[in-house]
């Protein structure tokens, strides 16, 4: 149980509020709140005080793969750095590695992300020791030599165990991708999904040639694939999109789903096209932002992202006020996209937000949300709280020297080029 939480002097909107949390629910939030005895009290003279970050896509543990083969095109990239590495890698080995990734995103105002790896329930134990909040999916995978707990067969299990971390994980469906996953599995999924009141995670249309494949054996584009085999509803988030055509969005909107974009990444792996932001916005659809995993990013600062994100946006369409600063900021939140769990600053929500120096040379003298699009970066936060608990106070981490160091010797194990 978290000890109660007072914060006083903090800035928000124009006028000095305090917060208090008491059990990691937020009870009280406005100008009169005070520290009363025994709180765990952070004065926040000088701070503005935000609602936490949602990183609706990643893989976490691949921070173990930062910086392996840079600038090598996808495939290569694939085969000779990433699928070799990844077939070393070890259950001990992705907790650190998700560990680390905790570490820089509660560094950077992420509270809450999206993850998709190996070896789920020790990503979940990482994120219960982090004090993070994570949705945390239950992987599948249809090739030879995929992890036991990837295997169909151990579905119904594995989110029974996923939900027994706690109420800061929330178990999910995670198949990789409809090339990587045959469609009996897909059709299993879509059924634990509605049985067990989950939401489904996938990659899909990251590039043109996925787009061209399912169409060659399928008869459809990738999404009219998924509504075919009931995986598409209002509780999947659909990872990237860049190869989305016009119809594929329209089906997205009427199903209620949601796509979470990966700029940096898609930039990165030259997939070819920006995502299109205008289409999708004018339909309505649920979007979230996401970093990927570090190893095609490579950074897990979601307010890179979102600078990259807007840019992105501005410079694709000619038209520099497509995806205003507050739009952004909604999108980075969680807020433009209800499934992805981002959780407002009221009473009533849990407690999960950041304090944000914004009176830094990079913050000075923008509006607080403008300066946070487009000149802040992680730097900028110097507290990060969840559930009521003070994950990170003044740019200072518990146990951030051993994460480093068991992440490095995962690396150093598993980086070998054969």
């Amino acid at each position: 149980m978290a000890p109660t939480l007072t914060v006083t002097n903090a800035e928000f909107e124009g006028r000095t509020v305090g917060l208090r949390a008491v059990d990691g629910i937020i009870t009280e939030f406005g100008p009169e709140v005070a520290a009363r005895t025994g709180d765990d009290h952070l004065d926040a003279r000088g701070f503005a005080i935000t609602r936490g970050l949602v990183n609706g896509h990643g893989h976490a543990a691949m921070t173990l793969l930062r910086g392996f083969g840079d600038d090598l095109p996808l495939k290569e990239w694939l085969e000779t750095r990433i699928w070799p590495a990844e077939a070393r890698i070890t259950p001990a080995d992705v907790y650190w590695g998700t560990r680390l990734a905790c570490l820089e995103m509660m560094r950077s105002g992420t509270t809450h992300f999206w993850d998709m790896y190996w070896f789920q329930f020790d990503v979940a134990r990482a994120v219960q020791d982090s004090g993070m909040r994570a949705t945390v999916s239950q992987v599948f995978l249809s090739f030879p030599g995929a992890p036991e707990e990837a295997r169909p067969e151990a579905a119904p299990e594995g989110m029974e165990r996923l939900r027994s971390f706690g109420p800061r994980i929330t178990p999910s469906l995670g198949p990789h991708a409809i090339y990587t996953v045959d469609e009996p599995t897909l059709r299993l999924v879509a059924e634990l999904a509605a049985a067990h009141d989950a939401p489904v995670q996938i990659h899909l249309s990251e590039t043109e040639d996925e787009v061209a494949e399912c169409v060659a054996a399928r008869g459809c584009r990738p999404a009219e694939y998924l509504d075919r085999i009931g995986l598409l509803t209002e509780t999947t988030v659909l990872a990237h999109g860049v190869w989305l055509d016009d119809g594929e969005l329209e089906l997205i909107a009427a199903r209620g789903a949601t796509i979470v974009t990966n700029p940096a990444s898609n930039m990165k792996l030259a997939v070819g096209r920006a995502f299109r932001y205008p289409a999708a916005r004018a339909l309505g659809i649920p979007f979230g932002l996401g970093t990927d995993g570090a190893a095609s990013n490579n950074s897990l600062d979601l307010l890179a992202e979102l600078k990259l994100l807007t840019l992105l946006q501005k410079h694709t369409h000619s038209d520099a006020s497509v995806l205003p600063a507050p739009e952004a900021w909604a999108i980075a939140t969680g807020d433009a996209a209800p499934v992805l769990g981002g959780t407002p600053l009221a009473v009533g929500a849990p407690a999960d937000f950041l304090l944000i120096d914004q009176h830094s040379a990079e913050m000075t003298p923008s509006p607080l949300v403008d300066a946070l699009v487009y000149s802040g970066s992680g730097a900028a936060v110097d507290t990060t709280v969840v559930d009521g608990v003070v994950l990170m106070r003044h740019r200072q981490v518990d146990g951030e020297s051993e994460i480093r160091a068991q992440a490095r010797a995962a690396a150093q194990r598993i980086r070998t080029i054969t």
